[in-house]
């Protein structure tokens, strides 16, 4: 057995007789148990070959892992490099026939995940044809249990929809029947993920097991820009995950590789520790802080007002220049215009998209000196795109056929949409020109990048549907870099119909990105708080939007939210009263605050609420504590709460900063944080030494 410590993590390779190696991971300081049920481990690389057996046990359908190419796959050697602090474990197998697999596992002395990927590589002298690739492939959870241990296991998974993203649900292994059959004879896998261009818009790609029995956790994030899927399984007292490209079962996938060609996967990071869901999520985040790379513009995370739940889809002009003249000096750090700046009279925004001429009627001066005046209030100037998709009443929508997807040779269409080929050389000709040089001629320093239809299956591609999907993906993530090399200050936020790309690799490529599309809904710090284990709250830009109808604690409540994230105004604040406005102003000195906490921080979240959330009881809180050492508390109360909450703090903190309806609600005394609760209240609670 093959043994590294990584970080405050051991890696170990286990062999089984047959020169099959599998991988565990388990917490430093951690003995491991003999499982004496174990069937054998479970390779590190799972991978099918078109024309070698499929699984047996009843696997077809269910799931592509334990095919006969794995069996085929002998161990070649293993080679580490050690590199400034960081090493590198690339773990080589070969067939006979001089395929090569190199399963690569890279980490750092003091990280606290590791990043797995695999490459196949066609060393032979004929072609073949991928059918399914993981990432990775996990096994042994929990090590230390030395048996079955029932009732031990919980699985947590993150599920997601348009306006409700972030939703974990957690499920015993025994209700996903995912425990030992009596002579070990069916491996039973739970694959779950996402076909299509929106890669969360049913789950997230992430996975935590939790062995509660022994107060560990494991658990996976991946990047994953197109179709995905994650597997739990088991056949034996030992469980196991492997996860990466969604196969030919699930997403339409197939890989054609010729002779010297090579296929490397995602990355996916997987981690273990000691304790539950915030601290393995909070390990998994540190790869979005590694990749993090933004422009100097967002290091003291700027306030956002963006104008489309106050014009729903109709700037113009006149009415920008009404709200510049609203926010100004308000603290407001940036200015989206959003979407609707190119459409005609009488015509909506979500079926204009592509031509991107701005409208003379809405902007008779132009969109460069709608531009020129955000500047001149000491703002960045914001402008809004759907580059990768073309509506119905576009001009492009028929002219240019030629460029875009197509699936079984029909342009793919759907109600109101077509889409680009992301890697059409005349499409990023389109683009630059249309996009990139707009923004730089015009003098916008900051773009939303919307996205609001999947692609679905894929796209015609001489290798698969799946493989067209994912190319032209490929082509997006391409797109996202030119923009930065060809503009490097440039502001980039990632939108998808709000949510539905919140995944590591689209997050590695944006400044922040819109957290979802609930724009004034009352769920908004149920989805934000959830969200601070899947993304750096720096990147979770979190709408509050005002209505002139607002009571003062609903305006409270909606800005208390942006605590938890980014703060993004809207709404109606040409007609708000100066009582409305103070406590907005109020929401806003408080922000920048906190904003050394919401920057570099760890969050631990409260729950005490009921089932649903749109209809939401209880209350709840995210108790954030800063790398500066100041702890960040958000609460928000609902329907039918206690009359008050309590939360425990370190006995030697004090109040720094309160926002509130009415500060006389909290109270600090001996460690206790004490919140007087009214229904649907926000608060925030800046504490210190």
């Amino acid at each position: 057995m093959a043994k590294f410590s990584a970080g405050d993590m051991i890696l170990e390779f286990p062999e089984n007789g047959s020169e099959r190696f599998g991988m565990r991971l388990r917490p430093a300081g951690t003995e491991a148990a003999e499982n004496k049920r174990d069937r054998a481990e479970r390779p590190v690389v799972q991978c099918k070959i078109l024309g070698d057996n499929y699984p047996s046990s009843y696997m077809q359908g269910s799931s592509m892992m334990e095919s006969d190419t794995v069996r085929r796959f002998k161990f070649d050697r293993e080679e580490l490099e050690m590199t400034g602090g960081k090493t590198t474990l690339k773990t080589r197998i070969r067939t006979a026939e001089g395929i090569e697999a190199v399963y690569v596992n890279e980490f750092s002395e003091n990280g606290r995940y590791i990043t797995a990927y695999t490459e196949i590589i066609n060393n032979s002298s004929e072609a073949i044809t991928l059918e399914m690739l993981a990432s990775f492939c996990m096994y042994g959870i929990s090590p230390l249990n030395g048996g079955p241990a029932p009732e031990s296991y919980v699985l947590h998974r993150a599920r997601s929809k348009w306006s409700r993203e972030a939703r974990f649900v957690e499920e015993p292994l025994e209700d996903q029947l995912l425990e030992d059959s009596w002579n070990l004879w069916h491996m039973r896998s739970l694959r779950f993920g996402q076909v299509g261009s929106m890669p969360v818009k049913d789950y997230f790609p992430f996975a935590a097991v939790e062995d509660r029995k022994n107060g560990l956790i494991w658990g996976v994030m991946m990047e994953s820009r197109a179709s995905w899927q994650l597997e739990v399984f088991r056949d034996d007292e030992a469980v196991g995950i492997a996860g990466g490209q969604a196969d030919r079962e699930f997403g339409h996938w197939m890989k054609n590789l010729a002779p010297g060609q090579s296929f490397t996967t995602n990355k996916a990071y997987v981690s273990v520790c000691r304790g539950g869901l915030d601290d393995i999520a909070d390990r998994l985040l540190d790869a979005q802080r590694d990749a993090l790379d933004v422009p100097e513009s967002e290091e003291s995370l700027p306030v956002i007002f963006n104008e489309y739940c106050t014009t729903w889809g109709c700037p113009s002009q006149e009415n920008i220049f009404s709200i510049l003249e609203t926010v100004k000096g308000r603290g407001v750090d940036y200015f989206v215009v959003d979407c609707g700046w190119f459409k005609e009279e009488g015509v909506s925004w979500d079926i204009s998209m592509g031509d991107y001429v701005p409208s003379k009627a809405l902007f008779p001066d132009g969109v460069e000196n709608v531009a020129a005046k955000i500047r001149s209030y000491g703002m960045l100037p914001g402008i809004w795109f759907e580059p990768e998709t073309v509506g119905r009443a576009a001009k492009a929508y028929e002219l240019y056929t030629d460029h875009m997807l197509k699936r079984d040779g029909l342009t793919l269409t759907t109600r109101v949409r077509r889409f680009w080929d992301m890697n059409d050389p005349w499409v990023r000709e389109y683009l630059k020109d249309r996009v990139i040089d707009f923004l730089r001629d015009k003098g916008f320093g900051y773009v939303k990048i919307d996205y609001n239809e999947t692609i679905g299956l894929g796209c015609d591609n001489a290798d698969s549907l799946g493989e067209g999907l994912r190319r032209n993906m490929e082509g997006t993530e391409d797109f996202f870099r030119q923009m930065r090399r060809e503009l490097p200050e440039l502001v980039i936020e990632n939108c998808s119909s709000g949510g539905n790309r919140l995944e590591p690799g689209f997050m590695a490529l944006s400044s922040m990105a819109s957290f979802s599309d609930a724009h004034e809904c009352v769920e908004i710090p149920i989805i934000a708080a959830q969200l601070q284990r899947l993304i750096l709250p720096r990147q979770s830009q979190i709408w509050c939007v005002i209505r002139r109808n607002d009571s003062l604690r609903r305006i409270a409540y909606s800005v208390a939210a942006t605590f938890l994230g980014r703060m993004c105004l809207s709404g109606d604040v040409t007609g708000l009263t100066g009582e409305q406005w103070a406590v907005i102003d109020g929401g806003i000195a408080f922000y920048k605050k906190a904003a050394p906490v919401i920057k570099d921080g760890v969050s631990r979240l409260v729950e005490r609420r009921g089932l649903s959330d749109r209809h939401p009881r209880g209350w709840q809180a995210s108790v954030r504590t800063g790398k500066n050492g100041d702890i960040l508390v958000v609460a928000h109360s609902f329907a039918l709460p206690p009359e008050r909450a309590e939360i425990d703090v370190p006995s030697d903190f004090g109040i720094k900063a309160v926002y509130a309806e009415n500060p006389d609600d909290i109270s600090l005394s001996g460690g206790k944080l004490e919140i007087r609760l009214g229904e649907f209240a926000g608060y925030g609670i800046l504490l210190g030494r």
